[in-house]
């Protein structure tokens, strides 16, 4: 992989559980962040090019050297460089996570193909099952309730866990291994044994709402959803409004951010941004939809190159945002490789918006807030926005 750098979003934790948080919102096996272009990225177990600002870089680097020389581990002394570096989104990868990091971009992963979130009792539940998948080959359904994974009780586990679980991060599960589930269904209790396999995220879903309006739901900017973004409107009916669901998108590609903004832009400023004080900008291609009527519907958990999105789309007049106040990252974070062959993510910059504006701390404030903002009156409130803006047609 090349021509990357990265903007990403907010960490929990400095390794593994940080890696898995990124997506758990989109699959409970797979995981991704964003990246600007620019850097000439390789695996993690190859040469990762710093495209940090040296003194930073550098400070961290010597913290990870004097760590080593302490009797740390690798990864001991990574993660303590990047705690004194006082950098608040800064994290650390091994090769391992990061390799998968990077395979997360690309929109694949490693597991069985289960979307689950936990419930107010505890309870883990199945929310979806990709197809073709290896739960969905076992006949797992969406409402099963996901009791053990390889003999471990989950009920009130982190997502997170599950999430680690399911992949086999302890011992680097690669593709073929099994993993044991115990799942309920009613009355019904039942042991599955599942193979993993490598499967592709479906970070880019379209539904069609009575009375023709489209609704394009982009979970993640991972490789090839602006292409999706586009084929989506090409298909969407004629002289009917399209609605962008970018709640709970915690960023991705900036790439592809770019290129579903380009959908809706006949080219044009899509934001600025700045690395170790030179300022870089990104436009969106010629060509895209500039008539159809278009809400942006976000909330708290739209983040980064999502925001970054909304921001372009909402400064140029091309869309009405609906929803609440976004998350409010808006710094640019790229990789180095750090003494023991360990992957840090360090903060060289920020992004502004077409206007000028810097979502740090800040966020993107809706056209028209909105209670709830992921819940379905949200959905409705965008109907109407929508067709007040046919009507303005």
């Amino acid at each position: 992989m090349s021509g990357r750098d990265l903007f990403c979003q907010p960490r929990r934790g400095r390794r593994g559980a940080a890696l898995t948080l990124l997506f758990t919102g989109v699959l409970v096996a797979g995981a991704a962040t964003g990246s600007f272009p620019d850097l000439d990225r390789k695996s993690a177990a190859g040469q990762a090019r710093s495209a940090v600002p040296a003194g930073h870089h550098e400070d961290v680097t010597r913290a990870a050297e004097e760590a080593l020389a302490d009797g740390k581990s690798p990864m001991e002394a990574a993660e303590r460089a990047v705690s004194r570096s006082g950098d608040r989104w800064g994290a650390v990868y091994s090769q391992g996570e990061y390799e998968e990091f990077q395979e997360a971009l690309d929109g694949q992963y490693t597991g069985v193909g289960l979307w689950a979130r936990r419930e107010r009792d505890g309870r883990i539940e199945v929310t979806k099952v990709a197809s073709g998948s290896p739960a969905a080959d076992a006949g797992i359904h969406k409402g099963d309730r996901l009791r053990s994974i390889d003999g471990r009780d989950v009920d009130g586990q982190p997502v997170t866990e599950v999430v680690s679980l399911l992949r086999g991060d302890a011992t680097d599960a690669p593709a073929g291994t099994a993993v044991r589930l115990g799942l309920e269904r009613g009355t019904r209790a039942w042991t599955q044994t599942l193979r993993r396999a490598r499967l592709s995220t479906d970070s880019v879903t379209v539904e069609k709402l009575p009375g023709g309006i489209t609704v394009i739901k982009i979970a993640a900017f991972t490789k090839g959803s602006g292409d999706a973004v586009r084929t989506a409107v090409r298909r969407a009916a004629a002289d009917t409004g399209i609605i962008l669901d970018l709640r709970g998108n915690s960023g991705g590609l900036v790439t592809e951010a770019v290129t579903t903004a380009s959908a809706f832009l006949d080219g044009g400023l899509v934001a600025t941004y700045d690395v170790d004080g030179e300022q870089r900008v990104l436009h969106a291609d010629a060509g895209g939809d500039t008539t159809r009527p278009l809400v942006a519907l976000v909330d708290g958990g739209t983040m980064s190159a999502a925001e970054m999105l909304t921001g372009a789309l909402q400064d140029r007049g091309r869309a009405v945002v609906v929803g609440s106040r976004t998350f409010g990252k808006g710094s640019v974070q790229m990789p180095s490789r750090l003494p023991g062959g360990s992957v840090a993510e360090l903060t060289v910059g920020h992004y502004r918006t077409p206007s000028g504006r810097s979502v740090d701390d800040h966020g993107i404030t809706p056209d028209l807030e909105v209670d709830q903002a992921d819940g379905p009156r949200a959905v409705e409130r965008a109907e109407t926005v929508l067709s007040g803006l046919g009507d303005a047609d």
